[in-house]
């Protein structure tokens, strides 16, 4: 049996983050969910399962609350769960994530991929699968918008700036794919249901035996304000206006 194992973020949900006139960001009223990129991947896995005639795995890395994220999770077409629980999992950065990840991974068996969303919606910093390929010594594909499974191998369609490319690879590997590999289907309550008689898997940091010092400490989380010229471009005609504009922006640097 081959295995799908998606990885996926419990994130702040930005509508009610706000940003005090100090530009401290207030997170208190922020209620969590899943990182909405990786509800694209969550899809992507579990029809990847279907194909390879496997379970699709949801893996997650966090402190209690994320807990609360497999009602949801697992009602998106996944077969299990794993949590790797930390209480200061808050403080962890990519590489700390991509350790327990990886480590919780190694203990499932017969994994095939490893599926991530290409980057997480609260910062998007595009690390975590190849963190974890380079952990695991396997291929990692990114920017990944199709897949095909013939086999022991897989081919990838891969969105670059200017053209699309072709990857073949043998599994096992990791991927990181983009939203529009395929919609994200809104579970029904049948799926919902049927998510809380699945089995989830926990495990702590030091039962995995995972280093959780961070190489990057966080010292400050600020927002900040976009202030505007708000000039108004006057002319007779709309040669005049553009001109106008033009001379604006050479005045700015930005031609």
């Amino acid at each position: 049996m081959k295995n799908i194992v998606v990885c996926y973020k419990w994130v702040a949900d930005e509508v009610d983050i706000r940003i005090n006139e100090d530009l401290s960001v207030d997170f208190s009223k922020a209620k969590s969910k899943i990182s909405d990129y990786d509800k694209n991947a969550i899809e992507a896995a579990s029809r990847a399962a279907k194909s390879v005639g496997g379970k699709a795995i949801g893996l997650s890395f966090g402190s209690d609350e994320v807990k609360a994220s497999f009602k949801d999770v697992l009602s998106r077409g996944l077969d299990e769960g794993v949590w790797v629980k930390a209480s200061d999992a808050e403080k962890a950065d990519g590489a700390v994530t991509a350790r327990a990840l990886a480590a919780a991974i190694a203990k499932i068996e017969d994994v095939a991929m490893v599926v991530c969303a290409e980057g997480s919606s609260d910062n998007y910093a595009r690390q975590i699968a190849p963190r974890i390929g380079a952990i695991l010594d396997w291929p990692v594909i990114t920017s990944v918008c199709g897949m095909e499974f013939d086999g022991n191998s897989f081919t990838t369609t891969r969105r670059m700036h200017d053209c699309m490319q072709t990857v073949k690879t043998e599994l096992p590997a990791v991927v990181a794919v983009l939203p529009e590999i395929n919609p994200a289907p809104i579970p029904g309550l049948k799926a919902v249901m049927e998510a809380r008689k699945k089995t989830i898997v926990e495990y702590s940091a030091n039962e995995l035996g995972i280093d959780l010092t961070p190489e990057v400490d966080v010292l400050e989380i600020k927002g900040y304000v976009s202030d505007r010229k708000k000039v108004i471009l006057s002319g007779n005609t709309n040669g005049d206006k553009i001109s106008n504009l033009l001379n604006a922006l050479r005045k700015e640097g930005v031609l």
